[in-house]
């Protein structure tokens, strides 16, 4: 049997990790919004899914940033390029949508 005093305090800790989750998740989203108008700003504009610098620079970053919070730099440089895969994936997915569909009057595009 667990200790009530225990049990209590894991119940907290579980609480606040469920709180960060939910957190992250709606953090994400907001992340996948706005590197979807990219997308669509990009694809108008012919410019490619994407940009190996800009990639660079944001691992570096992150890496600089997870040192500085006691979190793995591995770790997040890892997550970041599983978001920069993914964002790619989109970019290219937007680009074909748009190639496809360029000749389709009366289309139009959403983020």
């Amino acid at each position: 049997m667990i200790d009530p005093e225990i049990k209590k305090e894991l119940a907290g800790y579980r609480q606040s990790i469920d709180n960060i989750d939910a957190a992250l998740v709606h953090m994400l989203a907001e992340r996948f919004r706005c590197t979807q108008a990219v997308g669509v700003l990009k694809a108008k504009h012919n410019l490619p899914p994407a940009d190996a610098a800009r990639e660079e620079y944001q691992i570096e970053r992150l890496r600089h940033l997870a040192k500085d919070a006691n979190l793995d730099p591995d770790f997040a440089e890892k997550f970041l390029n599983f978001i920069i895969k993914e964002v790619i994936r989109h970019h290219e997915a937007i680009a074909a949508d748009r190639t496809h569909s360029a000749g389709t009057v009366g289309t139009t595009h959403s983020a």
